[in-house]
């Protein structure tokens, strides 16, 4: 049985930073492309980053880029995404995912369609 489960949520003040981490069981991430997400209330979810099946090639949303990095730990079975700068429009409900497909491209990077097994999500605040 696939698992996957976040942490590292929390209150961050702006400006401030978070460490998320998507722990996997029943699954090895090195074998898939994986991809971070992101659901504000009222907002639909969307996609913040993706992390390349090789672990090469590395893809950001605008509304994050240069602020927040994606990485791996294959032998963690783990994946982490680096928040720095946060802002208060980061706040939301992020989770991490394994894709359906295999792939180095920035294809379907945030389309949550193409990714077929989910965390629970962890929350982050960013206030003041």
């Amino acid at each position: 049985q696939v698992q996957l489960v976040e942490s590292g949520g929390g209150l961050v003040q702006p400006g401030g930073s978070l460490r998320l981490s998507c722990a996997a069981s029943g699954v090895f991430l090195k074998n898939y492309r994986i991809g971070w997400f992101r659901q504000a209330p009222g907002k639909e979810r969307e996609g913040v980053s993706c992390i390349s099946t090789s672990g090469g090639n590395t893809y950001y949303a605008d509304s994050v880029k240069g602020r927040f990095t994606i990485s791996r730990d294959n032998a963690k079975n783990a994946v982490y995404l680096q928040m720095n700068s946060l802002k208060p429009e980061d706040a939301a409900v992020y989770y991490c995912a394994r894709s359906l497909i295999s792939s180095e491209s920035a294809y379907g990077c945030y389309d949550p369609r193409l990714y077929n097994s989910w965390g629970q999500g962890t929350q982050v605040t960013v206030s003041s």
